[in-house]
């Protein structure tokens, strides 16, 4: 008799450690998708390049990582803009002249864009014969060696008249490029390919609360010089529009990899472009 009452509890300790264990992994799943949450939300979210209107700065193909945290958060923060948070921004600070940002396309505030900051609440910017002017002052712009890109499954010549070989006879697309430079001493590079009415306009003054933003590639770039509207430009933007600041470039491909052919991930990737900062 005394046998079998000291070993009568074994059963239920070891069933109920058994079940505990089992329960561990769907625990594990779900603590992970909250930290990504948190992750993408608040610190880093990974964005893709689509176009070429950020050229020379940026290429169809590069992924970079937006910063969330500099400009504050609002419900444009959140995956999907999942209305979790403020609309109006918290902890809010203005983008500085110069910076790359990610915002909410203006006519739809779905759409995500990326454009250079060239105007703050109460700038007015002008275009003249191709050259900005801030606040009635031309931006210094100096021509410097055309812009060359490889073409690729991303990449092709805007028009024939960019087409040519380099050195090693690979056929790239090139294409005149300039360097600004902001009040402060800050530069970047733009491409300047045609005349178009977009060279001149009406000084633009920007309201209070809005940016106005540019693509570098500024012939081929829907940007503020244009009312916002589907399918068109993005007029002022809202400061509360924007999610995030471009910091690193994580990846670049060519778009010549194939998910069946392992080693062309390696081959299509640009690795000169990976690592690179804004």
């Amino acid at each position: 008799m005394t046998d079998t009452t000291t070993a009568a509890p074994a059963e239920p300790i070891k069933a109920k450690k058994a079940e505990k264990k089992e329960d561990s992994f769907p625990v594990f799943v779900l603590k992970l998708a909250v930290v990504v949450l948190i992750f993408r939300s608040f610190i880093f979210s990974p964005f893709y390049i689509p176009s070429e209107s950020m050229l020379p700065r940026l290429i169809n193909g590069d992924y970079l990582l937006l910063a969330k945290w500099p400009y504050g958060y609002s419900n444009r923060s959140l995956p999907l803009g999942v209305p979790l948070l403020p609309e109006k921004r918290v902890l809010a600070s203005t983008p500085e002249r110069g910076d790359v940002v990610v915002f909410k396309n203006p006519p739809l505030g779905k759409d995500d864009w990326i454009k250079r900051v060239i105007g703050l609440p109460g700038d007015t910017v002008q275009m003249k014969g191709g050259q900005v002017w801030l606040n009635g002052q031309p931006i210094p712009k100096e021509e410097i060696a055309p812009f060359e890109v490889a073409v690729s499954p991303n990449t092709h010549c805007l028009s024939t008249a960019f087409e040519a070989k380099n050195a090693e006879g690979i056929d790239v697309c090139r294409y005149p490029r300039f360097k600004e430079t902001l009040p402060g001493g800050r530069t970047y590079e733009v491409l300047d390919l045609f005349n178009k009415p977009s060279d001149d306009t009406d000084p633009y003054v920007v309201p209070e609360g809005h940016l106005f933003l540019m693509g570098d590639n500024r012939d081929n770039s829907e940007d503020s010089r244009f009312p916002a509207e589907v399918g068109g430009g993005i007029g002022f933007v809202p400061i509360d529009n924007v999610i995030g600041r471009a910091t690193v470039m994580m990846w670049s491909t060519d778009g010549g990899a194939e998910w069946l052919k392992p080693w062309t991930w390696f081959t299509a990737a640009r690795w000169n472009r990976i690592g690179g900062t804004f």
